[in-house]
């Protein structure tokens, strides 16, 4: 993704992060993230093609199991489902940076959300860089058989996608076990995968997310959940074209479901971080 590498924005050092100072400075290091969001490249914007023809070649029980993939995501956003992830690991790797920085033991996603956001964000850049090296590792394996493996690698990257975000919320003191947060979960996810136009407008959602009325508004848009990860697929579908060429597929396959990984990883991050910060400058 185009733009400012967060790591470099993330943190006012030498500053206590709970100060109004220090927030103000974090709040506008992410409103310049979300500035630094580019438009496509016109050559990405043409990635239905690739699934045009993926439509056309590839078997039917393979496609009756994308079908099934999507349709679990869908569930996601109602039940959480297969996707929901625990919260245990998160916790203990918030719980051992907090007290290697003389603070309070984490217990809970409650206390979680009282840390310093600088431990939040330390803690998501490592689940961001190891999922990010897990998507990897799942790219090459199913850059192996060309176009059919491909078929699969689809539901299973959006799978870790859904995975990492939920990690990062976590990390930031958000429960996704709470339906409004897998919603929160699934604008991130769309976020990250949309143009300049669709980023936008998940701002807008973004922007009044903890506002009740617009609660409901946003439940009620997702409804359509299925074109948001019709979108996700579909804007990364013209990088893959490289991974339908067996075995020469498992490096394009490797790199390309890593980059997607921290694309989705950082908007999660920021977006989070934003809220947060957000919640804590109204206090």
């Amino acid at each position: 993704m185009d733009g400012i590498n967060p790591a470099a924005i993330s943190t006012t050092k030498g500053a206590s992060p709970e100060t109004r100072e220090a927030l103000l400075a974090e709040l506008k290091a992410v409103e310049q993230w979300e500035r630094s969001q580019k438009d496509l490249w016109f050559w990405e914007k043409l990635g239905r093609l690739p699934f045009m023809l993926l439509d056309k070649l590839t078997p039917k029980f393979l496609q009756d199991k994308i079908g099934q993939a999507i349709d679990e995501v869908g569930s996601y956003v109602q039940t959480g489902g297969q996707y929901l992830i625990s919260e245990r690991s998160v916790l203990q790797g918030l719980s051992r940076r907090s007290e290697a920085s003389g603070k309070q033991r984490v217990e809970t996603v409650a206390e979680a959300a009282r840390l310093p956001i600088a431990v939040m964000d330390a803690e998501a850049d490592d689940f961001a860089g190891t999922r990010a090296k897990l998507a990897a590792v799942q790219g090459a394996t199913t850059g192996i058989g060309g176009i059919f493996t491909l078929a699969i690698d689809i539901p299973a990257l959006l799978s870790l996608s859904l995975k990492v975000l939920q990690e990062i919320a976590l990390c930031y003191g958000y429960d996704p076990k709470d339906q409004k947060e897998r919603m929160f979960v699934v604008l991130c996810l769309q976020f990250a995968s949309s143009d300049i136009v669709g980023k936008r407008a998940v701002l807008e959602k973004l922007s009044t997310f903890d506002s009740d009325q617009k609660q409901h508004q946003a439940f009620s848009q997702l409804q359509g959940w299925r074109e948001v990860v019709a979108t996700y697929r579909d804007n990364f579908g013209w990088k893959k074209l490289f991974q339908m060429v067996p075995i020469a597929g498992m490096l394009f396959g490797a790199f390309l479901n890593k980059g997607t990984l921290q694309d989705v990883a950082e908007a999660g991050k920021m977006l989070y971080r934003k809220r947060r910060i957000l919640e804590r400058l109204t206090c």
